[in-house]
């Protein structure tokens, strides 16, 4: 037991020492250390064959993982397929870490989830096996997802930059130009609803906080950050208030719909023109041509709507690494895999088949599968509009240790204010309270600005 505590007080640590923007003072234990119970890696020996085991729900990850094991025979990776989400495979993965056991050697990590890992030691610092020299490989804030301090906790491998993803046939017959602002944006709503009383331009999704996350980023608004030793949680700020008036006010008007996003009703919808637009990241290609084929040729891709008329600027939905969990028993292995799985032109091009996200390894844009034009499309460039909405997220974005709770507390205050219980903008503000009191009840130091 004393040393399980030892191990919760190194953690809080490094997650308490944060300085800069969450990047987080070295752990004060070694490479090596973990879990009660966690396997002491081992220097492999010249010949040895190696077996690691990866976690993931990544489409296409499958047919990368036997790439590498066909070009690497003394260092084969078993692929087990986990479902995403805190619910999920995290869940496995954080009862795993606690039993000491049964932990794979890899799993992808999403960005916001790094922190809650570090809090329970769960990842290896893969600093000390030479990781530093692959950062030139990433971009740079991708990489910053998972550097904390001196350590390096992740191998990034993909994000979201967001787009507007609309009805082109549908809107050139309502007369409606794709929005520029979310004025625009309101009006587009409005004749849409006139010309078709079925027709929605999209739905605020109560039940996917990360969504309106998402659009609060891009509006400016900073949610979480640290101030010495404590962690500041700034979720219920001007910019994010302005976002959730503009989409209180949308439900109110009756110009969007309320259903759950990734279920049954909505993809009807995309099928059948009742739902004519979509705010999403650029992964969300693989959604809709995979959900609503017959509408093949008649959607288009524009930037996402502006708020104002000073410099674009988008923002980020999603984004994964791979990780080393703590008790692999080869982690220098599972590094060098987690970079070729990421970097490797022919990998990254089998993950873009399968629709994983925005590459997070420099220049795999150009000459991949990304850059050409998509028939579903209309032959569009979708691409295009993407890279563009790539290099103007604000870096400056960061995550906390519970981030999971964040989005869940944010869920249930959605779902209460459609059901006519509040707001989205009180929801914001209980979910910051309650976000506060989550970090505190970790045995961290939290306030608000």
């Amino acid at each position: 037991m004393r040393r399980i505590a030892t191990h919760r007080r190194g953690a809080r640590r490094v997650l308490a020492a944060a300085a800069g923007v969450l990047m987080l003072a070295a752990c004060s234990q070694s490479p090596t250390s973990g879990p009660s119970g966690a396997t002491t890696p081992e220097a492999r020996t010249p010949g040895e064959k190696v077996q690691l085991t990866f976690w993931s729900w990544v489409p296409g990850v499958d047919k990368a993982v036997a790439l590498w094991n066909q070009e690497n025979p003394d260092v084969q990776v078993k692929l087990e397929k986990i479902p995403s989400g805190s619910a999920g495979g995290y869940a496995k993965m954080h009862s795993a870490l606690k039993a000491g056991n049964g932990a794979p050697d890899l799993a992808q990590v999403e960005y916001q989830e790094i922190p809650g890992f570090l809090l329970e030691n769960g990842l290896v610092d893969l600093s000390a096996y030479g990781a530093g020299s692959d950062k030139d490989k990433f971009v740079d804030w991708q990489w910053a997802q998972g550097v904390f301090g001196n350590g390096i906790y992740a191998i990034p491998q993909a994000s979201g930059p967001m787009g507007f993803f609309y009805r082109a046939d549908l809107f050139q017959k309502w007369g409606i130009a794709p929005p520029k602002t979310w004025e625009d944006f309101r009006a587009a709503a409005q004749t849409i609803r006139q010309k078709d009383r079925k027709a929605y331009i999209s739905t605020f999704p109560p039940g996917n906080s990360a969504w309106f996350t998402a659009l609060a980023w891009q509006a400016g608004g900073r949610w979480f950050g640290v101030n010495g030793d404590t962690w500041t949680v700034n979720m219920d700020n001007a910019p994010t208030q302005k976002v959730a008036n503009y989409w209180d006010q949308m439900v109110k008007d009756d110009l969007i719909k309320t259903e759950p996003d990734f279920a049954n009703g909505w993809y009807k919808d995309l099928q059948e023109g009742n739902v004519v637009g979509w705010v999403s990241a650029q992964w969300g290609d693989a959604i809709l041509s995979g959900n609503a084929p017959k509408t093949a040729g008649k959607w288009r891709v524009a930037p996402m709507p502006q708020w104002d008329g000073s410099s674009f600027a988008s923002a980020n939905w999603g984004g994964s690494s791979t990780a080393v969990l703590t008790g692999a028993k080869h982690p220098k292995e599972a590094k060098d895999f987690a970079v070729w799985l990421n970097t490797d032109p022919e990998s990254i091009d089998l993950l873009i088949a399968g629709g994983y996200g925005w590459p997070a390894a420099k220049d795999a844009f150009s000459g991949t599968a990304l850059d050409r034009a998509y028939p579903f499309f209309g032959g569009q460039r979708i691409n295009d509009v993407f890279a563009a909405a790539d290099k103007a997220i604000d870096r400056q974005w960061s995550w906390i240790p519970t981030t999971a709770s964040a989005y869940q507390h944010l869920n249930d205050g959605f779902q209460k204010a459609i059901n006519g219980q509040g707001t989205f903008a009180s929801a914001v503000q209980d979910a910051q309270a309650a976000t506060v009191a989550d970090l505190k009840s970790k045995g961290l130091q939290a306030s608000t600005p």
